[in-house]
């Protein structure tokens, strides 16, 4: 059930910085729902914080969710995690609470030996345990740039491509993530309930994407369908576990400039 919340905002080849250049910082407020129908329950909310300056990008996100499943046993889940992020690496501090039960983990990837190709290693610290280090496959991309690449990809017009990207939230390892582009007919409308959001005035693509693990052949342990906006924003997002689905809806958008920066 943790990882269904915590990946609700997470999305080949690695990317150069112009790839990137497309996601604009913003910072978006989400209505959680257990369920797709129009009357599903509220289950909590998320907020997706991405700043930007002349060294990178700064990446924010706080879910809380409480799940009743039933009328006497109810979860309650919350995951903040706290990130910067440069052309060859991602850091990060990661809270995630079960039932008022926190878990702290610390992050650190690195890319060695250059921007295109070179060794990708990950270092992930689990409360007071020692370190866990590995390498990632060369292509894996980093949180924000995995969003770029999605973004370059659906304008390029590629009706389905893969790609691999680091996840910070669920696994503390790659995904492997197949794209599909949808119909606009498979969106799902607004719900009643909600207030209206002002969208972005850019293109927007309606995507399916498989979640799966990027070591080894295996079937997608979940599915995401999400509306992508040309500027790296997402709203009408579902995920389905095939045992449960659970939405996230835009309830709130500030747009922010990007910052001017020199030419290195």
């Amino acid at each position: 059930m943790r990882s269904v919340v915590s990946f609700l905002f997470a999305a080949a080849v690695l990317s150069p910085l112009s790839a990137i250049a497309q996601v604009q910082p913003h910072r978006a407020e989400y209505t959680l729902r257990l369920g797709a129908a129009a009357n599903a329950p509220r289950i909590g909310t998320a907020v997706h914080d991405l700043a930007q300056d002349c060294a990178g990008w700064h990446l924010k996100r706080d879910i809380r969710t409480e799940i009743a499943l039933t009328a006497s046993w109810k979860m309650s889940l919350a995951s903040k995690l706290d990130g910067e992020e440069t052309r060859n690496a991602f850091r990060y501090g990661l809270v995630q609470t079960q039932n008022g039960n926190p878990r702290d983990i610390k992050g650190r990837v690195q890319r060695r030996g250059g921007e295109k190709g070179g060794e990708l290693r990950a270092e992930i610290v689990f409360g007071t345990s020692p370190p866990t280090l590995f390498t990632l496959p060369p292509p894996t991309l980093l949180p924000t740039a995995a969003i770029g690449h999605l973004i370059e990809r659906l304008a390029a017009k590629a009706a389905s491509f893969p790609a691999l990207m680091f996840d910070p939230e669920v696994t503390g390892d790659v995904f492997l993530v197949e794209v599909t582009e949808q119909d606009r007919a498979t969106v799902r409308g607004a719900r009643p309930a909600d207030r209206p959001v002002a969208l972005p005035a850019g293109k927007s693509w309606p995507v399916f994407m498989n979640f799966s693990r990027g070591r080894q052949d295996q079937k997608p342990l979940f599915s995401v369908t999400a509306l992508v906006f040309d500027n790296g924003v997402l709203d009408r997002l579902t995920v389905d576990t095939g045992l449960l689905s659970v939405t996230a809806d835009l309830a709130s958008l500030e747009m922010r400039k990007a910052p001017v920066c020199p030419r290195s």
